[in-house]
């Protein structure tokens, strides 16, 4: 009788999470749901871009709400594109500019961008290297005027540049501007493309472990070839990657993670922290799991990252897909708060797009991702692929190439 009780019970609670009420789940849930409302996304501003005679392109991208503006030049030019004899120059230029220019010392320069109540910085990619200002809306043909003096007077004329401009702006006012001060910019059609076509990536099965006894935690990378820009199937790959996610102990979420990974790693202690990675180049790219751990637990963390990874090609939910992308979708937007960030989008899409991708398209291609397409694309970039690894620290617990090599693939009967 009293199992009887407990089994009604029971079955009574089961029927109200079948059936919950709806006004407790508008907003969060336990099954998550990929009928989101993105009609406010319709309404974003448009990104309007001109092309001058030198090949030159201007984007910008209004918002008149903000009362900030930024102003950076994105050079197609990076680390990867050095060779023996110029390794190291992409940053060393990164530091020159930035410590003046024929018209403006160093300190003039620091001193001019402060006034305005501006900020000035720079940073070089594999792939890119980009120079911007902050500004006060008020302030933009002064940071116009900064940047061209920059680039201008340093020995950069066969680069092939893109201006962006986002904030309180004027399309055209920006267009005029830059066609007064940019006129030194070389009109070479010779791109980063071409170099690339000339000389192809190749990725090679390797690793490399360098032993250091005295360091707390030890460090270590798996990385598959993954997608290259352009690739169709670098959207997948991203979900992939949200699927696997991110962790770190010192999180609130800890176990309550969705992911599946996360959850193993966090509920055993396996490690400090993991985060997996989809990184793109303009050819290729690369797709895996970082982590940071003490040496006790190399072992089981190693088997935990490989299961995961490589359930990706026989075993995946549904829920966890529609997890994924909601959580990408939502990053991306999140990503997007602000006029720097904004304008690092645009630079990066026109680089290697050509255009700027409308966030509609961008997530309608993340929506298309299923379990199927997970599958898919999990079998053509892990399934008895080979891998990178990289690893310092106290790694002796850590397992050998072979190892990993063999769980890239089940063995199903």
């Amino acid at each position: 009788m009293h199992y009887d009780s407990l089994s009604n019970s029971i079955n009574t609670k089961i029927k109200r999470l079948d059936h919950p009420d709806p006004r407790f789940l508008r907003y969060t849930s336990p099954h998550p749901t990929s009928s989101l409302d993105l009609t406010p996304i319709l309404s974003s501003p448009r990104t309007r871009i001109t092309t001058l005679p030198n090949g030159l392109r201007v984007a910008t991208q209004s918002t008149p709400w903000d009362k900030t503006a930024t102003v950076g030049v994105w050079v197609d030019a990076g680390s990867r594109f050095e060779t023996d004899e110029t390794n190291g120059v992409a940053h060393f230029l990164e530091h020159m500019i930035l410590n003046g220019t024929k018209s403006r010392s160093g300190k003039a320069l620091w001193e001019e961008v402060e006034n305005m109540g501006g900020y000035l910085n720079a940073y070089t990619s594999r792939e890119q290297t980009t120079y911007y200002v902050k500004v006060m809306e008020k302030e933009v043909p002064m940071a116009l005027d900064i940047l061209a003096d920059m680039l201008q007077n340093s020995c950069m004329d066969e680069a092939l540049i893109d201006q962006e401009r986002v904030g309180a702006v004027r399309h055209e006012d920006i267009v005029e501007q830059v066609k007064k001060l940019f006129t030194k910019l070389s009109a070479n059609p010779n791109t980063s493309l071409q170099w690339v076509a000339n000389q192809p990536t190749i990725f090679t099965g390797s690793e490399v472990r360098i032993i250091d006894d005295d360091a707390p935690l030890a460090q270590f990378a798996i990385a598959f070839e993954g997608a290259s820009y352009t690739d169709p199937d670098s959207i997948a790959l991203m979900v992939m990657q949200t699927v696997l996610s991110s962790w770190d102990k010192t999180s609130g979420a800890g176990k309550q993670m969705g992911s599946e990974l996360a959850q193993k790693v966090s509920i055993n202690e396996l490690a400090e922290s993991m985060a997996a990675f989809s990184t793109n180049y303009s050819d290729t790219g690369l797709f895996g799991v970082y982590a940071v751990a003490k040496p006790d637990c190399l072992e089981d963390l190693s088997q935990a990252i490989m299961y995961q990874i490589t359930k990706l090609i026989y075993r995946v939910s549904e829920v966890d897909v529609i997890r994924a992308r909601n959580q990408l979708k939502s990053s991306m937007l999140l990503h997007l708060d602000g006029t720097t960030p904004v304008a690092e989008d645009i630079g990066r899409q026109l680089l290697k797009y050509g255009r700027r991708i409308p966030l509609t398209e961008l997530m309608a291609r993340i929506d298309a991702v299923d379990v199927d397409t997970v599958k898919h694309v999990a079998n053509r970039f892990i399934f008895d692929k080979d891998m990178a690894i990289a690893a310092m620290g106290p790694i002796q617990g850590l397992q050998d190439y072979n190892w990993f090599r063999r769980r890239t693939y089940w063995l199903r009967y």
